[in-house]
């Protein structure tokens, strides 16, 4: 399975209900600056993420998914990956899939 993104425009209202609804974790919020990355990893569980402001490209085996302010992406059980902020930064609420 790959990581996938969802185009869209959700506010964090509506990302946390989105998260209610499909029985994630409870959502963890967190920002970056321009140009921060993070190294390669991957989890044990199903990740589930919205960008929410600003942009940042996640770097998987299978190519980049490249997310902008109110996309989703969803990461299976462990997808290797690492992630480049762009150049405004980002603002990302994330949660464990169900």
């Amino acid at each position: 399975m790959r990581a996938s993104k969802t185009p869209g425009s959700v506010t964090r209202d509506e990302a946390i209900a989105v998260f209610a609804r499909d029985g994630c974790s409870e959502p963890r919020s967190w920002a970056n600056g321009p140009g921060d990355r993070f190294g390669r990893h991957e989890h044990r569980r199903a990740k589930v993420l919205f960008c929410l402001e600003g942009s940042i490209v996640f770097h998987t085996d299978d190519g980049d998914v490249a997310l902008e302010a109110g996309d989703r992406l969803d990461l299976p059980v462990a997808t290797p990956h690492a992630a480049t902020v762009g150049p405004s930064g980002c603002a990302c609420v994330e949660a464990w899939g169900p």
